[in-house]
């Protein structure tokens, strides 16, 4: 257990370096160095997610059962015990050492872990009011060795540094230049199996693979994006969770693309489908969706964006919002000052990437 000194010390330097993120990859493995001297664990798993769907997206994960990753993020999924999904904060699981050390059959998930030698887990959850910005589980392997309450405390007081952070890193995105990575072709086309195995996919899935999460030297990109929206679909179909199985995230640049995944049309049982997903560069509406959340627009105030997209003047701005035009002026203002931006235009070019 770690001393009181080297929590408050972890505390203040995690508080430093959310207070100059800006890499949201850079910030993670840093904020995890640190927590690592005062939360001691063997393996990890951090995802960024979709802020409104909550689908994971970008992974930084460190776990030993990478030849199995379909199989765990669909477990993962599926499993509603701890769901980041319904977690308000954090959430402790303590893995049996086997079926016997329980009074009822684990859950499949309980038993994938228990392959691996964990014995706890602690999980986190990183939202705020403006959405969900990502989920952490640090995993233990060492028996009888349990978060404990001051280890659990300085996670907790972590929640809102952290929260912010992420939810920053995401917003600076839309500040990057634009690059040839925008004139990529679309959409690519992943068809996976039910068991998350991939079938095939579009000559092109490569090239966006790789930017979505770059794989160590000479290894196949890893297409995380894709399971991840795929075993969301296995949540929906199993009533374990209702968000659509769709997520944006980042590719490069200023450029944002969407996942999304369905069952293949065909005969045969509806859980034995094959699922296709698809990856193509989010429309301007999805794109305004992240920048609003990201900036933390009030709903008015990213309503009022979504009006500037089809090009109407503050007067039928005024009429659609059953606002005055004085107050479309007010929202304006605050938009402004909460994106730096010193016009419609310039709000509306980060937004949309031109």
């Amino acid at each position: 257990m770690a001393a009181p000194s080297t929590l408050a010390r972890v505390r203040e330097r995690v508080e430093r370096i959310c207070a100059s993120a800006e890499d949201d990859r850079v910030t993670r493995l840093s904020i995890l160095e640190e927590i690592h001297r005062a939360v001691p664990f063997e393996s990890y798993a951090w995802l960024l997610t979709d802020p409104e769907t909550s689908v994971g997206t970008a992974p930084l994960a460190d776990v030993p059962c990478l030849p199995e990753l379909p199989e765990l993020i669909r477990l993962k999924y599926l499993c509603g015990h701890n769901r980041w999904t319904r977690l308000s904060g954090l959430g402790l699981t303590h893995v049996p050492r086997s079926a016997h050390d329980v009074s009822s059959e684990p859950s499949q998930w309980s038993s994938f872990l228990m392959r691996y030698g964990v014995s706890d887990v602690a999980s986190v959850v990183f939202r705020d009011r403006h959405g969900t910005w990502g989920w952490l589980d640090l995993w233990r392997s060492v028996p009888d060795s349990g978060f404990g309450d001051s280890e659990a405390a300085l996670l907790i007081d972590l929640l809102r540094p952290v929260t912010a952070a992420l939810r920053r890193c995401q917003a600076n995105t839309f500040g990057l230049h634009s690059s040839d990575t925008e004139d990529r072709p679309g959409p690519v086309v992943l068809l996976l199996s039910s068991d998350l195995r991939v079938v095939s996919l579009t000559p092109q899935a490569h090239d966006y693979l790789r930017l979505l999460v770059p794989p160590a030297h000479d290894q196949a990109p890893i297409p995380a994006i894709a399971y991840n929206v795929a075993a969301q679909l296995l949540a929906v179909e199993a009533d374990v969770d209702d968000n659509p199985p769709t997520a944006r995230m980042h590719l490069a640049a200023s450029t944002w693309v969407t996942a999304r995944a369905t069952r293949l049309d065909g005969t045969g049982p509806d859980d034995q489908r094959d699922i296709v997903v698809t990856i193509e560069q989010s429309s301007p509406a999805e794109r305004v969706g992240v920048f609003a959340r990201g900036f933390g627009l009030s709903p008015r105030e990213g309503e009022l964006i979504r009006h500037l997209l089809t090009g109407i003047d503050t007067r039928e701005i005024a009429r659609r919002m059953f606002v005055s035009e004085h107050t479309v002026q007010d929202y304006l203002k605050a938009i402004f000052a909460k994106t730096s931006a010193r016009n419609r235009r310039t709000v509306l070019s980060r937004a949309l990437g031109t």
